[in-house]
């Protein structure tokens, strides 16, 4: 007897290798955090081409916003959009070494480990723990007051080691899960090297896992960063989004009433980290399926509650005017010739 059972499109036929979709889809969180993402992103990168000398001083000292000076100078006199558009860049370098850092460092001990197994896997796990373990605040204040000279690279350094160990845990969980699928293990039953296996059975799987890992980082790095600035252990010589805040704090930037010296770089940093929370939750919907149909639902919801608000408000508004058109009738014509 055939029996024929209907298929998912989006799910391959049994044996086949099931890999997540990579890209999320269109939604309006991820448009919105993109749209503002890449115009931080551009201002950073090409800023800094269009702006004068963040370092030159001018004879004008703390004023405000004016057409010479879009956001008003500090005060000793430097152009404060010159500064923002150099911190920009170099609070995006940050972000973007540490997240390539750890990531590299969280998929070799979570997946490489998890997938090879025995005692390979145990050392790597070991090792995991501890340094989740560390607090991670205290370790790089410890290590950044050791350093003299600290540069941009050097603090991306010491933020990507304090954040990589959770992302192992994560990708060391799913790929545990993937390694007891059918087709990894046809692809070992077959011969095939293990680096293939994990480059191209596993990994395709995992990069969902990764993007959304990866943003956590610049999260991280940027909001770990602004805030060694901020207690004076930030990059020497370097302008960040945090330097600016540090500079403005000794500066009594609030209490002289200074704003336009302060809230530039905060907003940025507050509009970089939603942006980013932005894609990173639209990529989980992408990793969680639940989410993607508990935002559908809602969204539903949301849509027929709409509907019968309209329709309620239509059914007063229909009542209220048959009641005014009892109570005040329309005076007949003979009453009218009458008068």
């Amino acid at each position: 007897m055939a029996i024929t059972t209907a298929l998912d499109p989006a799910v391959p036929a049994a044996g086949g290798p099931r890999r997540r979709r990579i890209l999320p889809t269109p939604t309006p969180k991820l448009v919105t955090g993109a749209t503002i993402a890449v115009v931080i992103v551009l201002f950073g990168a090409l800023g800094p081409l269009f702006v004068g000398n963040p370092n030159s001083v001018s004879d004008v000292g703390l004023a405000g916003p004016s057409a010479s000076h879009l956001l008003g100078t500090t005060q000793t006199g430097q152009d404060v959009l010159a500064q923002l558009a150099n911190a920009t860049r170099g609070s995006l370098v940050i972000g973007v070494v540490v997240g390539v850092l750890a990531t590299i460092a969280s998929a070799f001990f979570g997946i490489v480990g998890a997938y090879i197994g025995g005692w390979v896997d145990e050392g790597f796990s070991l090792f995991t723990n501890v340094v989740l373990v560390i607090p991670g605040l205290p370790l790089v204040i410890i290590i950044s007051s050791y350093v003299p000279d600290k540069g941009l690279l050097l603090i991306a350094g010491v933020l990507a080691i304090t954040s990589w160990a959770g992302s192992a845990r994560v990708l060391r969980s799913v790929t545990l899960s993937l390694r007891g699928r059918d087709y990894v293990a046809a692809s070992r039953v077959s011969g095939e090297r293990t680096w293939r296996i994990l480059i191209v059975e596993i990994l395709p799987n995992l990069v969902p896992v990764l993007a959304s890992q990866f943003v956590f980082a610049i999260i991280f790095a940027i909001l770990g960063e602004a805030g060694l600035s901020f207690l004076g252990l930030g990059a020497s010589g370097s302008l960040t989004w945090g330097t600016m805040l540090f500079y403005a704090q000794n500066g009594l930037a609030l209490r002289l009433g200074a704003w336009w010296w302060f809230v530039p770089p905060g907003l940025m940093i507050a509009l970089f980290g939603a942006a980013l929370s932005l894609i990173n939750f639209s990529i989980d919907e992408v990793i969680d399926p639940k989410l993607r149909a508990s935002t559908r639902s809602q969204r539903r919801r949301w849509v027929m509650g709409r509907r019968e608000a309209r329709a309620i408000e239509r059914d007063l508004l229909a009542g209220d005017t048959r009641t005014a058109t009892v109570a005040n009738p329309t005076p007949s014509r003979q009453h009218q010739e009458d008068r």
